[in-house]
């Protein structure tokens, strides 16, 4: 009994130890073992079970995969003293786990580091450049919508894109990473999350987008203006040219009809042209002789020609009946 006793004991004591000594290191981790704070072995890296001696060597965990890191926003002057909120991010992940270790210690204080070194970086850069520098990142013309094409060519002639958001993130990266090489960090990568005004500039941006969008909305309105004006100048313009040639087409139509009349009385008083000198001087008697007018003439005047003579004779062929007067008459009563 005493000796199943002792080998239990010794059974245990061995699991005991070697559960101590065994540990797992996964996909995502890297492992420094130390011994009385000291690294005893080369980083472990690949995922696998290990061993340490108990008790007095001591494995610590570090991540192998990219990190994130989360800059607080801040507001920063561009170098056309306008002040701008910017917030940033990074990604990072741990190279020299020995070197993370013996100078950073952990991912709390790797955390701080980053902030003390990436921060200062983003902000010489951001006071370096004019802000259309930090916003854009070349001189490609946006797709506007309708109305602002005019705007944007105005305003692209004041400004043209040296560098761009891109280039300056990649300035940042290359000024911050032999900082961080000490650590055992490599940056991956640095990009400007969001780029916004403080309160009081934000006011007279707002302002003046309001004033381009009056400008906008005046050009439509001139625009429309000067359409409906050309609109109504076709409008007169055809009218009048419809006038004309309808006016035109009457007075065809008139000069015809007036010709084929006249044409008409020719051939009709031409078979006799006493009787249509009868006639035409019986209209003008009529036409100038009544109560209310007098009339001075001689007795040998021509206007009276037909109360002498001529009269018995015109009369006396007006009532002969084959005679083309006595038809005009009869057509005429």
């Amino acid at each position: 009994m005493q000796l199943k006793g002792i080998i239990l004991i010794f059974v245990v004591i061995g699991s005991v130890v070697i559960y101590a000594s065994a540990y797992v290191v996964d996909e995502t981790e890297q492992v420094v073992v130390t011994q009385f704070g000291k690294v005893v072995k080369i980083p472990i890296t690949e995922p696998g079970l290990y061993f340490r001696l108990p008790f007095i060597q001591h494995p610590t965990y570090f991540p192998k995969n990219l990190q994130e890191w989360d800059g607080d926003p801040g507001q920063i002057p561009t170098l056309d003293k306008t002040y701008i909120w910017v917030d940033a991010f990074a990604r990072w992940k741990i190279v020299d786990p020995i070197k993370f270790f013996q100078n950073a210690g952990n991912m709390d204080s790797a955390m701080g580091l980053l902030d003390d070194i990436i921060d200062p970086a983003i902000r010489n850069f951001i006071t370096s450049y004019s802000l259309i520098e930090a916003v854009r990142k070349s001189n490609r013309e946006l797709p506007l919508e309708a109305g602002l094409e005019g705007i944007q060519k105005e305003h692209a002639a004041s400004y043209t894109i040296e560098s761009g958001r891109e280039k300056i993130t990649q300035e940042i990266l290359k000024q911050a990473q032999p900082k961080l090489d000490r650590f055992g960090i490599e940056l991956v990568d640095v990009k400007i999350k969001r780029i916004n005004y403080v309160d009081r500039v934000r006011k007279s941006v707002y302002d003046r987008m309001v004033a381009e969008r009056r400008q906008i909305a005046e050009k439509f309105r001139s625009e429309g203006k000067g359409e409906a004006r050309k609109i109504i100048g076709e409008k007169e313009r055809d009218l009048k040219q419809i006038t004309s040639e309808a006016y035109k087409t009457a007075q065809e139509i008139k000069g015809k009809a007036d010709a084929e009349a006249t044409k008409i009385y020719a051939e009709a008083y031409g078979a006799d042209p006493e009787f249509y000198s009868f006639t035409k001087t019986l209209e003008i008697y009529n036409e100038t002789l009544d109560e209310k007018n007098s009339l001075v003439l001689s007795t040998d005047s021509e206007f009276l020609k037909y109360f002498k003579g001529y009269s018995g004779e015109a009369a006396n062929r007006s009532q002969s009946p084959g005679s083309p007067a006595n038809a005009y008459t009869s057509q005429a009563d």
